[in-house]
């Protein structure tokens, strides 16, 4: 059997899905890197509601999927740009999601951190950008949750310098009860966030953001770079305090920063493993037994897949992780919260269902073919 997928110039080709998926099992818990994804939520496709309204999340689904993640050994990012946090998720969803996610987590023995930010105001003060800061990290830790200190837009539409940055970092950092992981997301996904550490100058924020972590060595399990600058991030971790982690956030780039060289490596916190959770702990697993080349071989070939799904204007790459989601049977319904499932193209979606498939991504093919033959019928794309 074929199917009929529409290109981006809007012409249909022919593609012969795959049969049968990749083989992809649960396994040990893995040694030599320590891997996040940072997970999407589910939104109830019956709520009644507009993109402007408070988000209305299936949470029996959305906690389903992050067992899904635990069960091949991921651990769970939660509460972050993945989750749509800012883009539909406001603080008192995100709140809940934090609250319920921590308790699965216990519950099933899963590692979880969660998202730390400003989002209940837009602006203000440095004083109330602190304490949004400081509402949302006592939170987190009540949880039990590991801390994440999101880049704060509040705080870049505030802040008139580096050494401002450093007041209220260093002020989170001395009150954290455990060491928090510092993220560091580009204006490529959030175009607020330009000039973040204080400097549109990316070798003047980095050094602002070096220093909160020498100040504070202690406070920092490690950063999550979000730049797509492979070079960049690699300089930066070179640069890191001896035992400060180096999370990777680049979808560019993940394979070659996580087998690292012979000077270090990054460990992984990617939105691209919502979609590759399983495939992506089989390659650490076998990066764990020293094969770099195999870990290579079974990462590489997705770089694709998340090149096209976080293409410009990068920060809509949520609609194709969920788009992958509901292919791949994990949901019901390809509907988001603040509709977002309208943010991509169809061709998009469909060179999507193309290079997943591809992959073998799909535990039952057949149905991710039956649904994208849905979508092409309801978008009138059928020959």
């Amino acid at each position: 059997m074929t199917i009929e997928l529409p290109d981006a110039r809007g012409r249909l080709r022919t593609y012969e899905p795959r049969t049968e998926p990749l083989a992809l099992a649960a396994g040990a818990p893995f040694a030599s890197r320590t891997v996040f994804s940072a997970a999407h939520v589910v939104a109830d496709p019956y709520a009644d509601t507009t993109p402007d309204s408070p988000a209305a999340v299936d949470w029996d689904a959305t906690l389903a999927f992050r067992r899904h993640l635990w069960s091949h050994g991921l651990g769970v990012a939660e509460a972050m740009d993945t989750a749509q946090r800012g883009m539909g998720l406001d603080w008192a969803g995100a709140a809940e999601l934090i609250r319920r996610s921590a308790a699965e987590a216990r519950a099933v023995g899963g590692r979880i951190a969660c998202g730390v930010g400003t989002d209940q105001i837009t602006s203000g003060t440095l004083a109330e950008v602190r304490a949004a800061y400081e509402e949302q990290l006592a939170l987190v830790e009540e949880s039990g949750a590991q801390a994440i200190l999101m880049a704060s837009r509040a705080l870049a539409a505030t802040a008139r310098g580096p050494e401002e940055y450093l007041e209220v970092y260093g002020h989170l950092l001395r009150q954290s009860a455990e060491p928090v992981i510092l993220h560091w997301l580009g204006p490529m996904f959030d175009p607020a966030l330009e000039g973040y550490w204080g400097s549109s100058d990316l070798d003047a924020a980095t050094d602002t953001f070096l220093e909160v972590i020498a100040a504070h060595p202690d406070k920092v399990d490690g950063i999550k770079v979000s730049l797509l600058d492979a070079r960049r991030e690699v300089d930066l971790r070179r640069r890191l305090p001896q035992g400060v982690r180096c999370y990777t956030g680049d979808d560019f780039h993940y394979p070659e920063l996580i087998a690292g060289d012979d000077r270090g490596f990054s460990h992984a916190l990617l939105g691209i493993f919502d979609p590759l959770g399983p495939l992506a702990a089989q390659a650490v697993r076998v990066l764990d037994t020293g094969d770099t080349a195999g870990f290579r071989a079974l990462l590489d070939p997705t770089v694709e897949l998340s090149r096209h799904l976080f293409r410009a204007p990068t920060r809509f790459y949520k609609t194709g992780v969920v788009f992958l989601a509901w292919l791949a049977g994990h949901q019901s319904h390809f509907t988001m919260v603040g509709g977002l499932q309208s943010a991509r193209s169809l061709p998009h979606l469909a060179r999507a269902y193309e290079l997943a498939d591809g992959l073998g991504l799909f535990p039952d093919p057949k149905l991710a073919e039956e649904r994208m033959r849905t979508l092409l019928h309801l978008y009138g794309a059928t020959p």
